[in-house]
């Protein structure tokens, strides 16, 4: 099967085109015929440091779209022939391949109304901010203070943008969201946000000014450290921050005289350890697809950039890493 992977991280340079065997189904995995795929900055990030074990093709990616090809012998919720959503396992192979295998636990059914592209943008990304917001920052829970109210830090990019939408789709809050550009700050008002302010500028006082009050909810997306200060002032009383970034250093003791609750949240944490309530991720990812057939969300997908192929990833990987992209960029196809 035809693949694209590398031998050592690095830069852009080293992502090859190669071919692999295609794997077999066991236990309760699927193996899914790819369709789509979008990249995610944890791609990026990988490439740049994670190098391959026994010097074997390291492949990347997690979000896919595709239909079900064979299943293993205790899968109990698939058959050969459905079509399928999901952000795979971090251990495990990627999805930048043809035929990719994933635990039936964390697989979602596409929204019927999408097609491969538009469904591949949303598992990664959607999973996330639903976790952060409703397992983590428990946001239909209200905080004493500013409990009607939420800020999304970097609310364009992949997390932001579903972000938004469940908020809208899901709850009452107020939402602030952050974006640096007029398209971007377009774009979060689009996906639903009632208000947009300047990340690249003081965002306490910018929110200050809105009249709404301080918020109960801060969920940063990006930067976290380099905003921390601002948060500490902004945040209200007994609020709730959560972030998904991987600061080198974060001081939190800031949040202690209002005392905030800091929450982190990591996706691949119920897949990685196998928790026992993995399938939860699929089951969110069912409410997702109905959301989108509901015509409640959209997909994220601003991008199609083409091919599943080395030269088309380099291009993508390199705009994932100018820090400026709005939504998701996918690929389709081999």
């Amino acid at each position: 099967m035809k693949a694209v992977g590398y031998k050592t991280a690095g830069s852009i340079e080293v992502l090859q085109d190669i071919e692999l065997d295609r794997p077999t189904p066991s236990g309760r995995d699927l193996l899914v015929k790819v369709e789509a795929i979008s990249v995610n900055p944890v791609d990026t990030k990988l490439r740049q440091s994670v190098e391959p074990e026994n010097g074997d093709w390291k492949i990347l990616g997690f979000d896919a779209a595709g239909v079900v090809e064979s299943v293993g012998e205790a899968v109990e919720g698939f058959q050969p022939g459905d079509a399928v959503f999901y952000a795979g396992s971090i251990a495990r192979p990627g999805t930048n391949a043809e035929y990719h295998l994933v635990d039936e636990r964390i697989v979602g059914r596409k929204p019927e109304n999408s097609n491969f592209s538009a469904a591949a943008a949303l598992p990664l990304t959607a999973i996330t901010a639903w976790e952060m917001l409703f397992d983590r920052l428990e946001v239909k829970r209200a905080t004493p203070d500013g409990g009607d109210k939420i800020l999304i830090i970097g609310g364009a990019g992949g997390v932001g943008s579903i972000a938004v939408q469940l908020l809208r789709a899901l709850t009452d809050l107020t939402i602030i969201a952050t974006a640096s550009r007029p398209e971007t700050q377009a774009w979060v008002k689009e996906c639903g946000a009632h208000y947009a302010i300047d990340h690249r500028q003081p965002m306490a006082p910018q929110v200050e000014a809105l009249g709404l009050g301080a918020p109960g909810f801060v969920f940063s997306t990006t930067h976290s450290d380099s905003h921390l200060a601002d948060i500490a002032e902004l945040i209200a009383p007994q609020g709730r921050f959560g972030l998904i970034d991987d600061p080198d250093h974060l001081d939190i003791k800031a949040l202690k005289p209002k005392a905030v609750s800091l929450h982190w949240e990591f996706m691949f944490a119920r897949s990685l350890f196998e928790t026992p309530d993995i399938s939860e991720q699929a089951n969110l990812l069912n409410e997702v697809a109905a959301l989108v057939d509901a015509g409640k969300i959209k997909s994220t997908a601003t991008a199609v950039a083409g091919k599943i192929d080395a030269a088309t990833l380099r291009e993508v990987h390199a705009q994932i890493e100018s820090n400026s992209t709005r939504g998701k960029i996918v690929l389709e196809g081999f």
